[in-house]
């Protein structure tokens, strides 16, 4: 994984390119423009969130709920407020559902009706309708827009539209704003980054290329996917995300070296094969050691995070492909060209002639001890909120304010009890038909048992809103044909299916809610089968997949890691460092995005919505993008210290040289990362500001304590040792 300059493989494929330049440039320019334009209408095709633990008991459970009992595919609930009006009276309930006759003439609109569950707070300016649909979730999202044409606002009053619906639609909403704000942000400050690093405007052009078109494949590929698999619709925002970033990143090391070559060969097309057979070479791998990290993400078994692992991969081969394709033809036609357009040439002269790098090596390694054990205290206590973190499911508070169906949910969260608008479901399946009265005596008695658990404020079914009767008297007046078809049209039994309701004394998304859901879970049914969903069900099931994978994902990850670098560097103990510094970082941005986004501090600076939680995403897709990242600095920057060792056999030396040589361009690629990373941090989804803000710290961490001062100084402190390893390596 060395950068050589031997004439291998990567010497003539890079000397293929340059020989075929044009007809290289003008296949991609194709794919381009093909691609753009199915890049373009991909939001609208991503109709599913992915945070649903498909094929668990919760998902099954809600699955039987819709197809057994009947219950609605998909609901609405419109919120209405007024500073003036009595909205709980009955002339104003008798206006708010007049004026959705024109919906509920919809053939796709199951029922309409005004929200029953218990109010907080007794405040007559508030009023909600639920709407069921008899649409799935796909179909309610394309339907939407037709839907919210047929909602009027009545006078003085104004209304908020919440539901999984509304917030799917929101989010498509504000993913087309936020790749657009990221773009408006990101690419500009980028450009600026790439003229002061190379001094000249084609130079810092081509990295930006790189970096768009390799976006714009993978949302083109991932368009044709979506009519075979759901995708998440926060798979644009990484994709954005990582496409820049590493698309940039990756054309920044081979533009830099093609230019350094251009110095020393007799021709351009030496130039680019040489450039090839180095930085190419240096990207190739580096890819791979991304793709590691990518690839990690499926030990974790949930459709948001295959989603974004498939975004991962693509784009981080869409970037490798191009960087050792499309980028070695462009600079075989602008040859000498990529130094024309000067910028900042006072600047180039001072960055050239510098010693800085070497200076700090120096300094560092004369306080070794001091500075490691300085650092990595600063590093462990920026760990320590991880112990407080908490891990949620996001709903519509991964959108800001200004979003309709955001505005709806924190009214409802705020006037209406959770724990009756998000119960926990128990859906029941007996040996015979509802109405039998051994199926009665059974689902009583495990009433009756569910009763009695802690945590549990009411349990609900059929058997209760007919009274406190016996299982007798409740079959006898469960014969009578209208009794039977009123329960099937509330949704509570049909045929030998049942659903249960309970309401738990706590907070449907608290711990306490989740230790319900698992004690419910171990009740002795009998002769009964039994699935719990619910919201705080699918939390639960959400968070058990996580912890599960995760510790599988990670083993992988840094085994994989350790791996690869052993053979690379034939070394011991330089592959232990490389994961525990990796581990250092990671944990430092994790604790850092605890205290910003479930701690709420910097929250108004960087305009957050502190959720007091962390989504569950964010743990596993930092530590997988990361990892990837860090290694590729990591190989960069041991690479040329092992090249000085072996031809010198000193080590600090090496140490001192291999910093000099590599500083400035790693620390220039992590500032390109930084900057387009830290652009999402100005966007408007929560989850995407959260990565924004993890990997931005990561990164900053990795390229800065870790890699100038934290690697120098554990190399003089290890010496020799450094390169041990046994004679069969």
């Amino acid at each position: 994984m060395r950068e050589t300059g031997s004439k291998g493989m990567f010497w003539h494929w890079g000397r293929t390119m340059y020989r075929y330049r044009w007809l290289v440039t003008l296949l991609w320019i194709s794919l381009f423009v093909f691609s753009a334009f199915f890049a373009e209408k991909l939001p609208e095709q991503l109709k599913d969130s992915g945070f649903n633990p498909t094929g668990s008991e919760s998902d099954r459970g809600l699955n039987q709920m819709k197809m057994e009992i009947g219950t609605a595919p998909s609901t609405l609930t419109i919120v209405y407020t007024s500073r003036h009006l009595d909205l709980t009276s009955e002339d104003e309930i008798k206006t708010i559902l007049n004026s959705l006759n024109a919906l509920k003439k919809k053939n796709y609109v199951e029922s309409i009706n005004i929200n029953q569950n218990a109010r907080l707070k007794k405040d007559k300016g508030i009023q909600s309708v639920i709407v069921k649909l008899k649409l799935n979730g796909p179909e309610a999202l394309d339907r939407f827009p037709e839907m919210r044409k047929l909602i009027p606002k009545p006078r003085e009053m104004d209304i908020f539209i919440d539901g999984s619906t509304a917030t799917l639609y929101d989010v498509q909403k504000a993913t087309k704003h936020d790749l657009a704000k990221s773009e408006m942000i990101g690419l500009p400050i980028a450009l600026s980054v790439l003229l002061f690093i190379f001094g000249t405007v084609w130079a810092a052009l081509l990295p930006l290329v790189i970096g768009i078109v390799s976006v714009s494949l993978t949302l083109g590929i991932t368009y044709f996917i979506t009519g075979y698999y759901s995708i998440s619709n926060f798979l644009p925002n990484i994709v954005m995300m990582l496409g820049l970033a590493i698309g940039v990143d990756y054309a920044l090391f081979f533009v830099s070296r093609f230019r350094e070559e251009l110095r020393h060969q007799s021709s351009v097309e030496e130039a680019v094969a040489m450039a090839a057979a180095t930085a190419g070479q240096s990207v190739y791998f580096s890819g791979f050691a991304v793709l590691i990290g990518m690839f990690g993400m499926l030990f974790i078994k949930l459709p948001i995070i295959y989603s974004l692992c498939l975004g991962g991969v693509l784009v981080v081969f869409s970037a490798m492909t191009l960087s050792c394709t499309l980028l070695p033809a462009l600079l075989g036609i602008f040859g000498h060209k990529i130094n024309s357009l000067k910028v900042f040439p006072g600047i180039q002269k001072r960055m050239a002639n510098s010693t800085i790098w070497e200076r700090i090596a120096n300094a560092v390694m004369k306080r070794p001890a001091f500075l490691a054990i300085l650092i990595s205290t600063l590093l462990i206590l920026l760990m320590v909120p991880i112990a407080g973190m908490k891990l949620g499911v996001p709903t519509a508070e991964v959108l800001p304010p200004t979003y309709e169906s955001r505005m709806g949910a924190e009214l409802l969260k705020k006037y209406y009890d959770s724990r009756e608008s998000s119960p926990i479901l128990i859906v029941v399946k007996s040996q015979k038909n509802f109405t039998e009265e051994s199926a009665i005596q059974t689902i009583q008695s495990y009433e009756k048992k569910i009763r009695h658990i802690a945590g549990v404020k009411d349990v609900r079914s059929y058997i209760d809103i007919l009274g406190q009767k016996t299982s007798k008297e409740t079959a006898l007046i469960l014969r009578s044909t209208r009794t039977m078809d009123q329960m099937e049209k509330k949704k509570l039994a049909r045929g030998r299916y049942v659903l249960l309701t309970v309401v738990p004394h706590s907070d449907p998304e608290s711990a306490r809610a989740s230790e319900l859901v698992t004690r419910l879970r171990k009740v002795q049914t009998d002769n009964l089968n039994t699935l719990i969903t619910g919201q705080t069900a699918m939390r639960v099931d959400m968070l058990d997949r996580i912890f599960s994978g995760l510790p599988l994902l990670m083993l992988f990850i840094m085994t994989v890691t350790y791996l690869v670098l052993l053979l690379a560097f034939k070394s011991i103990l330089i592959p232990l460092k490389a994961v525990l510094m990796n581990v250092m970082s990671l944990g430092a941005s994790l604790g850092i995005v605890v205290i910003v986004f479930q701690d709420g501090w910097l929250a108004d600076t960087l305009r957050i919505t502190s959720t007091g939680y962390v989504s569950i995403i964010m743990p596993v897709t930092i530590f997988c993008i990361v990892f990837g990242i860090s290694m590729d600095y990591e190989v960069f920057l041991i690479s040329r210290i092992k090249e000085e060792f072996d031809r010198t056999g000193d080590n600090n030396k090496s140490t001192a040289i291999g910093l000099q040589k590599t500083g400035t361009l790693i620390s220039s690629a992590a500032l390109i990362l930084i900057v387009v990373v830290g652009s999402f941090i100005f966007t408007d989804i929560e989850i995407t500001k959260a990565l924004g803000v993890g990997l931005f710290c990561a990164i900053f961490i990795d390229a800065t304590f870790i890699r100038i001062i934290v690697v120098p100084a554990l190399m003089k402190l290890l010496g020799r040792a450094n390169w041990w390893a046994p004679k069969w390596l």
